[in-house]
């Protein structure tokens, strides 16, 4: 016997590939990678890394929620951005999403992301 779940909404991107959205084990949530696609047409949000960053922590927030907490419940966040020089630009978005005691959290330059994102973030949630 396991205590492992997927979870899985419609008011969060489907998987591109062969993955969850998420995984529950225990009272930890492991999240899978979310671009800025809308979940209703499954495209890219129009506008710039802002608009992305929007879009991504309201899909995060999505599944969160789908597993029974929230963004808030989140302990470390994995940010990957095509353009580094995009680093404050995150950060003034992230401030509207999260209050202290913020997650620790690690920003990544990668050479591209799936669609053509301009970021995709990951996380770890644990459910009090």
């Amino acid at each position: 016997m396991t205590n492992k779940s997927v979870i899985k909404t419609d008011t969060a991107p489907e998987a591109i590939g062969p993955y969850s959205q998420a995984v529950k084990a225990g009272d930890t949530v492991y999240l899978s990678g979310q671009i800025p696609l809308d979940p209703e047409t499954m495209t890219l949000v129009a506008g710039d890394v802002t608009d992305q960053a929007k879009r991504v922590f309201a899909n995060l927030r999505a599944v969160c929620e789908a597993a029974g907490g929230s963004l808030e419940d989140i302990v470390k966040l994995h940010i990957y951005l095509t353009d580094i020089n995009d680093f404050a630009a995150i950060n003034e978005v992230m401030a509207t999403f999260f209050q202290e005691p913020y997650p620790a959290r690690a920003a990544i330059g990668v050479a591209a992301l799936p669609k053509g994102a301009a970021v995709e973030m990951d996380g770890v949630m644990v459910l009090s």
